[in-house]
């Protein structure tokens, strides 16, 4: 019996370990100014709502009203940047998002507050599942889980900095005249700008145009590749994106992922203010007790989605996150303050080792600008959540003057995606099944 080729497997892994090193670490640090740009309303809520008059279903509302206009361009900003490249996108992304996010240091009230948020989402639009697919022109099916953790990571940096620089900065109250929340958008927005200009330099738009793999190397890469998508037998070739729409696996992943996007935008928007709500704490303090959660989502994301080698192993961890992140919102939703903080925590464990396990199942069934397409149409369609999720949340905590009411809701919705992640199945996986069964009634 033949040895394996252990040392095909080294340079493999060494390769792969090295394009990690190379883009990982300035696409992370994208989505975590991303990350603080949106988000950071959650910290400013408080005080814009004794400055402004926002409340509490109002704040909720325009909470989710970015992801409505980040859903409906996301298809379109997706297809864009398959045909002119990541670099120029990503860089005017970055550009005109990091420009509305200061300018919402400028809001005056409800109206205002609703307009810049549903800009904000238009800019944003794209940026997630652009990496998504700019990861597939790098990565095989069994590393892409990996580098999907990786980036995510950036969404526990953005809330475990976010948080502490956020209160920081409200205490600026006052300073020169404006208050502490302006400084939070301006402060916070401008990085966006500056950090364009690096991608623009620096981020390869595919292998053959990056500077420091050889010709040989870019080109070996991008026909492993190509291989790979051939050996899947993607069940959409370029262009086809009708029979995307028409995919069952498709909708059940985006459905799936609209459960996880309802849990982790609500803990995202409204856990400063529970926290707040459960003690008399500085901003400071509430930052900081914000971003034990996410230290936790770090944890999972960096050490979990490896594991996700195969189809199998993939949809067991998929299940078990789900059912891990209910069981955590639940006990968020009944316990005294502090054990449920530790709830939070244990669902955020979870939080992104679910997100990027999501994302490999419509990528091995599709190719070419449908696969641009089809990720567009997972992530826009899902982050629908992000709406739902935040406008609901803000209602219960009006009309019922609790907001761990809404933790029980999101806690079902977790066990529902977990019954429906049973079903879901790579494109390799699925054929292999059609097969098995045309034999077995041949």
């Amino acid at each position: 019996m033949s040895k394996p080729n252990t040392t095909s497997a080294a340079q493999h892994a060494s390769f792969n370990a090295m394009l990690l090193r190379k883009l990982m670490p300035l696409l992370v640090i994208v989505y975590v100014i991303s990350f603080l740009d949106r988000t950071n309303i959650a910290l400013a809520k408080h005080s814009m709502s004794i400055d402004l008059g926002i409340s509490a279903a109002a704040y909720g509302l325009g909470a989710g009203l970015f992801f409505l206009t980040y859903a409906l361009f996301e298809i379109p900003s997706n297809l864009i940047m398959h045909k002119v490249g990541a670099r120029f996108w990503i860089t005017r992304i970055m550009v005109t998002w990091g420009a509305l996010s200061v300018a919402m240091a400028f809001v005056t009230g409800e109206t205002s507050f609703y307009v810049m948020r549903l800009l904000l989402g238009a800019a944003e639009a794209g940026l997630f599942p652009g990496v998504m697919l700019y990861l597939t022109y790098w990565f095989g099916r069994e590393e892409r889980a990996r580098a999907t953790g990786y980036f995510l990571l950036g969404v526990c940096v953005a809330n475990i900095v976010g948080g502490p620089l956020g209160g920081a900065l409200l205490e600026l109250d006052g300073w020169l005249g404006f208050h502490g929340w302006q400084w939070l958008f301006v402060i916070e927005g401008l990085p966006a700008i500056l950090l364009a200009f690096v991608v623009w330099k620096m981020l390869p738009d595919r292998p053959t145009s990056a500077s420091w793999l050889s010709r040989e190397e870019a080109l070996a890469l991008e026909r492993r590749l190509a291989a790979e998508q051939d050996a899947q037998g993607s069940g959409h070739g370029a262009g086809a994106f009708r029979s995307v729409l028409a995919d069952r696996q498709v909708w059940l992943a985006i459905l799936v992922y609209f459960c996880h996007q309802l849990t982790i935008y609500t803990v995202i928007f409204f856990l400063p203010g529970i926290i707040g709500s459960s003690g008399h704490f500085s901003p400071l303090t509430i930052g900081l007790l914000t971003a034990t959660p996410w230290i936790a989502a770090a944890i999972g994301a960096a050490t979990l989605p490896r594991f996700a080698s195969d189809s199998s192993r993939s949809r067991r961890i998929l299940i078990g996150g789900l059912v891990i992140m209910a069981s955590g919102m639940l006990i968020a939703a009944w316990a005294t303050p502090a054990i449920g903080l530790l709830g939070v925590c244990l669902s955020a464990s979870m939080f992104f080792v679910v997100q990027s396990i999501i994302f490999t199942f419509p990528s091995s069934r599709l190719s070419g600008s449908a696969l641009a397409g089809g990720l567009g149409l997972v992530n826009s369609c899902g982050l629908l959540g992000g709406f739902v999720g935040p406008t609901v949340m803000g209602i219960i905590e009006q009309t019922t003057g609790r907001a761990m009411n809404g933790l029980v809701c999101l806690a079902v919705a977790l066990l529902f995606a977990a019954v429906c992640s049973m079903r879901l199945r790579h494109g390799n996986e699925e054929r292999a099944e059609d097969k098995r069964g045309v034999m077995s009634n041949a």
